[in-house]
C-alpha cells in the first residue's frame, strides 16, 4: 500500500558522497531531511517498518568487510526487516550491494573498476521504468569495484558492458542503483580529493574525470532530479 512520506532517513558513509542533486527534490516535496553517518550514529534508531523513505548512499569499502566495519551488519538487519515489507527504499552504490546482500546475493569484485561517464543498457522492464530518464545518449556517472548477482525475485533494469547490474527493482517500493544519478558537476571537485588515491592507483586524471563532468554532470544533474521526482511520485501515490 502507497501512503505519504513525511521524511527521508539517508545513512551516508563518507561526508561529500551526500545527496547531491536529490536532496532539492526532498524539499519541494515537503520531505524531511536526516542524514546518519554510517560509522557514528546509532542506525537502529531508524524503524524498519516506516512509510518514511531510507535512503543509503555510496562510499569506499566493501560490504564484505563487516568485521572491518561492523556498523555494515547494523545496516544489513535494517535491511533484512525492511525489504519485505516494500517500505520506500533507494540504494546507491554501495547501498545496491547493500540489498542485494540483504536479498541474499553474492557481492564480488567487478573483472575491473568502472570510474567515470557512460551509457547505460536499459532492459525491457528499464525502458517502461523510471530509469527511461537515463535512456541513451544519457551519460551516467560509475564509481566502483564490485558487483553482485541478480537478487531472486528482483526485475534488472539497466547494464554495462562490465556490470550487469547496474540497476534493480524489488517489489513495488525498493531500487537499487550501482550508478550515481545524484552527482553535481560542483559536489564531484570533492570526490577528486577524497578518493585521490584510487583516481591514481586506477590510472586516471583528476583533470580527464573534471573533462568529463564538465561535459555530461549538468544534463546528468537535471535528469537525474527529474528521475527522483518520477520515482518518489510513483511510490507516494
Amino acid at each position: 500500500m502507497k501512503s505519504g512520506m513525511n521524511r527521508a532517513h539517508v545513512i551516508r558513509h563518507l561526508a561529500f558522497e551526500d545527496l547531491g542533486s536529490f536532496a532539492d527534490v526532498l524539499v519541494r516535496r515537503n520531505i524531511e531531511l536526516v542524514y546518519y553517518e554510517a560509522a557514528q550514529d546509532d542506525l537502529t534508531e531508524i524503524d524498519p517498518g516506516s512509510d518514511d523513505l531510507l535512503i543509503i548512499l555510496g562510499g569506499p569499502i566493501s560490504v564484505n568487510q563487516t568485521n572491518v566495519y561492523p556498523f555494515l551488519e547494523t545496516e544489513l538487519a535494517l535491511l533484512r526487516k525492511r525489504l519485505p515489507l516494500d517500505r520506500p527504499t533507494l540504494g546507491i552504490c554501495l547501498g545496491a550491494q547493500l540489498i542485494a546482500k540483504a536479498l541474499g546475493s553474492v557481492v564480488y569484485a567487478g573483472a575491473e573498476k568502472e570510474i567515470g561517464w557512460s551509457e547505460l543498457s536499459l532492459s525491457a522492464t528499464g525502458q517502461a521504468s523510471v530509469l527511461q530518464h537515463f535512456a541513451p545518449p544519457a551519460q551516467v556517472l560509475h564509481w566502483h569495484g564490485e558487483t553482485f548477482d541478480l537478487p531472486a525475485g528482483a526485475r534488472q533494469l539497466a547494464a554495462t558492458p562490465g556490470y550487469v547490474n547496474q540497476a534493480f527493482a524489488y517489489g513495488e517500493r525498493v531500487l537499487a542503483l550501482q550508478f550515481h544519478a545524484e552527482c553535481t558537476e560542483r559536489g564531484l571537485e570533492n570526490w577528486y580529493l577524497g578518493h585521490v588515491n584510487e583516481i591514481e592507483q586506477s590510472g586516471l586524471s583528476v583533470v580527464d574525470l573534471r573533462q568529463q563532468a564538465a561535459a555530461h554532470a549538468p544534463l546528468a544533474a537535471t535528469q537525474g532530479a527529474r528521475f527522483f521526482n518520477d520515482w518518489l511520485a510513483r511510490i507516494q501515490g
